[in-house]
């Protein structure tokens, strides 16, 4: 059993401490500064953007940090201004004890303290900061224990349509909301994906929701599970595309800063600078240049878009087209002839294309938040995605009547749209329910590459710093290569296929930062292991990402590893003496960026979900097994026939059964930690 630990760290903002006038400590020539966070949790740290030029900068920002074995750590959170040439300047910090995370985690403003907390010397003036944090403490077992409900939430979707009100996923379900029902759906879907039954698990929920759909203007337009998981799945397999279609645009626009507004209300007619005017132009004029640059950026837009069908993930046409089926068999009308369309376009513009120009950071396609100017000039061009998206419905109506202008272009571009959309679903081929989990990146293309260092895992007779040596490293889906410099044709390579396991490694392994190992095996030989030094946290966290995505497919994963290395004839973290002996550590197979991780980790997803219905239990016993609820609630309240209430009640019970498996192979776990129970004495 391993214990999991995360902490999610919201980063909002920083500025005067409420009904005080303190500002964050100015330290440009300006008069302002380049403030990001940087967040130490135990031997793990994250960063945020750094928000140019400011006193009151706002990230709203969520940095994901896992506990790393050892004692419980404090938070500390150190805000520092950026600069160009020289050392970056610190601003202040915060700090909160262990006890402070788990019995009152922090949620408000906070005053900014110097470093180390000598706060005199600053006269207290260096201003707060704004963070809300969770702490999220959690036992996974081993992955026996959990099959049960693996298994029941695998025949829900893979059993027949008629049981899908009354199966255990409707019954899961029903019970949660809010934000819940988000996290719940981030992790079915890696679930799923990992199972190889991501298309049979989204077509059981799109059924869900087109039955109980009677107004065609309102299907998938909630925050449903079904919403929800479809949004997570084109996060999970439609980055790389995504990237390929809006990147070159988006790169445009931050790169030209070109002032454009519709608005007569924001307009800022005294930017001459910006425009090629001689004097202050008109309102008309300043209409007409704006109109000019947004169709300029909008057209490679639309061009790409409806030329990427070869491009578009697999997976994502399949799933695409399964919803459209699904759509068409419940509203079949002359007049609800759009509805298939939109139920698409509803996903892949107003929740996949439109957010990621909206904020292009949070979908990696940037890697700072864009100035005020620039994120005006974002939200104009993703309203005008979302329009088309709309395929022009909404055109002329609501209170943007300033968009007028750009109509025409929005209405030229709905019938390539419409064509791009058929086209997208006309694919042959199906998910094979209980497939091998599908490869995350392209085979042969690069998705990752950059210099890192390298050392392997044999003694070197140099000292441990000059062991690593600098190499620019290529990854695909099928090799890691490398070599001296990006423009050498020799290159060493390590099949992706070969690896077992990807992990971070502890610092105290080298003395050094940012290191991780990739293990890797050939057939039965032995195990080898190359140790990679990132030059910071985030390159790490993507390098991660990457090689783990990369691997997803890999059969025989490592379920656990050496954190440390095997030096001076002994494992650093464990001191085991046998190179040879099994790893101390349980492996992590899930990625670590943003809320798409992925679905490699099942054991702490099916703890998650576990979690989930524990807080729904007592709802699950009312709502379905108690006699008075039964006697009491009449089918015309419910909608459901004596059968259906029957097979829920079928349903719900097989999930307390579960439940209580689970409760009582956690508390039998704790005993043995406690040294209350005999180690073998537990049974899956």
């Amino acid at each position: 059993m391993a214990k999991s630990s995360t902490l999610n760290v919201r980063v909002v903002e920083g500025r005067s401490l409420p009904a005080k006038d303190v500002d964050l400590a100015p330290r440009d020539i300006s008069g302002t500064s380049d403030p990001f966070a940087r967040v130490f949790w135990g031997s793990q740290s994250l960063e945020t953007s750094t928000i140019k030029k400011t006193r009151f900068p706002h990230w709203d920002e969520v940095l994901e940090l896992r506990e790393m074995p050892g004692a419980p750590s404090p938070l500390r959170v150190e805000l520092w201004d950026w600069d160009m040439v020289g050392k970056n300047d610190f601003l202040g910090m915060v700090e909160f004890s262990p006890k402070t995370l788990q019995r009152k985690p922090p949620n408000g403003w906070f005053r900014l303290l110097p470093f180390p907390r000598a706060e005199e010397d600053s006269g207290g003036n260096l201003g707060a900061l704004r963070l809300k944090v969770r702490l999220i403490e959690d036992r996974v077992l081993p992955s026996q224990y959990y099959q049960p409900l693996v298994e029941l939430l695998m025949d829900s979707v893979l059993g027949p349509a008629e049981e899908d009100t009354a199966s255990p996923l409707a019954v899961l379900e029903e019970l949660t909301s809010g934000d819940c029902r988000q996290d719940l759906a981030t992790k079915l879907v890696k679930l799923f994906l990992g199972r190889g039954l991501s298309g049979p698990f989204l077509d059981y929920l799109t059924r869900r929701e087109v039955a109980r759909t009677t107004d065609h203007n309102t299907l998938f337009r909630s925050n449903s599970l079904a919403s929800k998981s479809m949004e997570q799945f084109m996060k999970l397999v439609g980055m790389p595309y995504l990237h390929e279609v809006l990147k070159p645009v988006i790169s445009r626009v931050f790169e030209e800063k070109k002032y454009m507004e519709l608005d007569p209300c924001k307009m800022d007619l005294g930017r001459t600078r910006r425009i090629s005017f001689k004097g202050v132009p008109s309102e008309e004029q300043m209409r007409e240049t704006s109109l000019g640059l947004l169709t300029g950026y909008l057209g490679p837009i639309v061009d790409t878009i409806v030329g990427s069908v070869g491009r578009c993930p697999l997976a994502m046409r399949l799933v695409f087209k399964q919803l459209r089926g699904r759509v068409e068999e419940r509203f079949p009308q002359a007049e609800h002839e759009d509805v298939k369309y939109l139920a698409i376009s509803g996903f892949l513009f107003l929740r996949f294309f439109a957010p990621a120009i909206l904020t292009p950071k949070l979908f990696d396609l940037r890697d700072q938040h864009a100035d005020p100017q620039t994120s005006r000039s974002l939200l104009l061009l993703a309203k005008a995605v979302q329009s088309i998206g709309n395929l022009g419905q909404q055109l002329g109506q609501g209170k943007e009547l300033w968009m007028a202008p750009l109509h025409p272009f929005l209405l030229q571009s709905i019938s390539r749209v419409r064509d791009f959309l058929d086209r997208l679903v006309d694919v042959d081929g199906d998910e094979e329910a209980g497939a091998p989990t599908r490869a995350l990146v392209p085979p042969s293309a690069t998705v990752r590459e950059g210099y890192l260092l390298k050392r392997k895992e044999e003694p070197a007779s140099l000292a441990t710093r000059f062991a690593f040596k600098k190499r620019y490293f290529w990854l695909s889906g099928e090799t890691l290569s490398y070599s001296k410099g990006p423009e050498w044709q020799m290159r060493s390579s390590i099949p992706v296929s070969h690896i077992r396991a990807v992990e971070r490694v502890d610092e105290g392994a080298f003395q050094l930062p940012h290191v991780m190992q990739v293990v890797t095996q050939d057939g039965a030989g032995p195990p080898h292991t190359t140790y990679l030094q990132c030059k910071n946290v985030n390159e790490l966290n993507q390098w991660l990402s990457a090689l783990r995505k990369a691997s997803a497919p890999n059969p025989d994963k490592l379920a656990s590893c050496h954190p440390g290395a095997f030096r001076s004839a002994r494992w650093t973290c464990c001191l085991q003496a046998e190179r040879s002996a099994a790893g101390c550590s349980r492996t992590h197979s899930a990625v670590t960026l943003g809320d798409w991780s992925d679905p490699l980790d099942p054991d702490a997803e099916a703890q998650m979900v576990y979690r989930q219905l524990l807080l729904g239990r007592d709802q699950l016993r009312m709502q379905f097994l108690e006699d008075s609820s039964m006697n009491t609630t009449p089918e015309a309240d419910t909608g459901a026939c004596p059968d259906v209430l029957a097979r829920q009640r079928a349903a719900a019970a097989r999930l307390l059964e579960v439940l209580e498996d689970l409760d009582r192979a956690h508390e039998e776990f704790q005993l043995q930690e406690q040294g209350k129970l005999a180690p073998g004495h537990l049974g899956p």
